[in-house]
C-alpha cells in the first residue's frame, strides 16, 4: 500500500467503570489524574508518528476500549483536535464512538457532536435485565432506552447496538426477543457477536467446559434467524457479525477486512501500515511515561495473501480475482487453485470472479478460512 491511499485510525480508551466478566479487553478502572496523564502521552503519540511517516490522509476514525465515553469528553475532543493538526482528516471522516449506556450524558453527546464525531455505537448486549446483571454490566434496559433516546435527540443519524447471544441460560427465543425490540429502535446497524468464553475472565473459570451454555446446534440456530429476522427489517449482513442497513456498514471495521493501511494508538492498539504490524509492548504506567515502543513484523508476501483471503472472507461479498491480481501479481487460482476445488466441493464457497461464503461455509467459517493458510 502506498501513502497516497487513505488509513485508518484506531484510539484505545482502556478504562472502564467496572471489567465484565466475559471481557479480556485491556482496561482498567483508575483515578482521573491517572486518565489525564495517558491522553497527554495518547496526543504525544500520536504527534511523533505523524512527524515520522507525514501528514496522511485520514478517513476514518474510531475511538474504542474500555469505555472512551466514560473519561472526561474534553480528553476526547482535545485527541480529535491532534488528530487533525497531525493528519489530513477528510471532511467526511467516519468518526466513531463507542459508548456504554451509564457513561452517557446529553453535555458528553452534545460536545462530541459538535467536534464532528458522527457514528455512536452503542454497547447494549442484552434487552434481558437478568443477563445484563450475569454479564456485570453496570446498565439495565431502562438506562440503556435512555441514552439511546438522548443519542437520537442530540441528532446522530448513524448508531450502531451491540448485542450478544450464546449467554448462559440463554435460549433462542430470549435472543429474539432481544433482538425484535432493538429493531424497533430502528438503528443503522447491529453487531451481533456470540459469547467467546476467553482465558482469564470470570467467565472462563466458571464456563470453560462448556457447562451452563447454549449447544453448538442452539448457537447455530439463533445466528441462522438474527439472519433472516434481520433481512426482513431491511439489514443487509455484509460481514459474518454485522449488519446495517445499506449505505450504513462500517467504513472503519470494513478497513481492517479489506487490509487498508491503520494506525493503532494507545496501550494494546496495532497498526498495519505498508504492509508492517506493529502492537504496542508498554504497559499504561510506562506508556503514561512516554514508552511508544513497537513489536513489529514485516509481512511476507505468503503472509499479505494470506491475510487478503481470510480477512476478506469475512465480509458476505468476499474477495475478488481481479484485486487478488492487482495486488500480488499472481492469479488467485494459481496460488490456491486446490484450496478453491475443494472448498467449492465442499459446498463451503462460491468459486466466481469473486470468491465468497455459501451459507455452510459461514457455519463453518473458521474451517473454512483456515484453509487459505499457505
Amino acid at each position: 500500500m502506498k501513502n497516497d491511499k487513505k488509513a485508518e485510525i484506531y484510539i484505545h480508551v482502556p478504562f472502564c467503570a467496572r471489567k465484565c466478566a466475559y471481557c479480556d479487553f485491556v482496561s482498567f478502572v483508575t483515578d482521573d489524574a491517572t486518565k489525564k496523564a495517558y491522553f497527554d502521552a495518547l496526543k504525544k503519540e500520536i504527534t511523533g508518528t505523524a512527524e515520522s511517516i507525514g501528514k496522511i490522509p485520514v478517513d476514518s476514525c474510531f475511538f474504542g476500549g474500555g469505555t472512551p465515553s466514560l473519561v472526561d469528553e474534553s480528553f476526547i475532543v482535545s485527541t480529535l483536535d491532534t488528530i487533525r493538526d497531525c493528519f489530513q482528516l477528510d471532511k467526511d471522516a467516519e468518526i466513531t464512538m463507542e459508548m456504554n449506556p451509564d457513561s452517557v450524558n446529553d453535555n458528553k453527546l452534545r460536545t462530541y457532536f459538535d467536534a464532528g464525531i458522527n457514528r455512536v455505537s452503542l454497547g447494549l448486549q442484552s434487552t434481558e435485565d437478568d443477563e445484563l446483571k450475569l454479564l456485570s454490566r453496570i446498565h439495565d434496559y431502562d438506562t440503556f432506552l435512555r441514552a439511546y433516546d438522548r443519542v437520537r435527540t442530540t441528532g446522530f443519524k448513524n448508531v450502531n447496538i451491540d448485542l450478544m447471544s450464546g449467554l448462559p441460560g440463554q435460549d433462542k427465543d430470549k435472543f429474539l426477543k432481544t433482538l425484535k425490540r432493538v429493531i424497533d429502535l430502528k438503528p443503522q446497524h447491529i453487531s451481533a457477536y456470540s459469547l467467546i468464553i476467553e482465558e482469564n475472565t470470570p467467565f472462563y473459570e466458571k464456563y470453560k467446559d462448556g457447562h451452563g451454555l447454549p449447544t453448538e446446534e442452539t448457537d447455530r440456530e439463533i445466528y441462522h434467524e438474527t439472519y433472516d429476522t434481520l433481512a426482513k427489517a431491511g439489514f443487509d449482513r455484509y460481514e459474518i457479525s454485522n449488519y446495517a442497513i445499506p449505505g450504513y456498514e462500517c467504513r472503519h471495521n470494513t478497513g481492517y477486512w479489506t487490509r487498508k493501511n491503520y494506525l493503532g494508538f494507545g496501550i494494546a492498539a496495532a497498526s498495519l501500515y505498508e504492509n508492517v504490524r506493529m502492537s504496542h509492548r508498554a504497559g499504561l504506567k510506562d506508556y503514561i511515561n512516554c514508552d511508544f515502543s513497537l513489536e513489529k513484523e514485516a509481512l511476507t508476501k505468503k503472509d499479505q495473501m494470506e491475510e487478503f483471503m481470510f480477512l476478506g472472507l469475512r465480509l458476505t461479498k468476499g474477495v475478488s480475482k481481479k484485486d487478488f491480481y492487482d495486488e500480488f501479481n499472481e492469479s488467485m487460482d494459481s496460488v490456491y487453485g486446490e484450496v478453491l476445488s475443494k472448498l467449492t466441493e465442499e459446498k463451503l464457497i462460491v468459486n466466481g470472479e469473486r470468491v465468497y461464503l455459501t451459507e455452510l461455509g459461514l457455519d463453518l467459517a473458521n474451517y473454512a478460512m483456515s484453509r487459505f493458510l499457505l
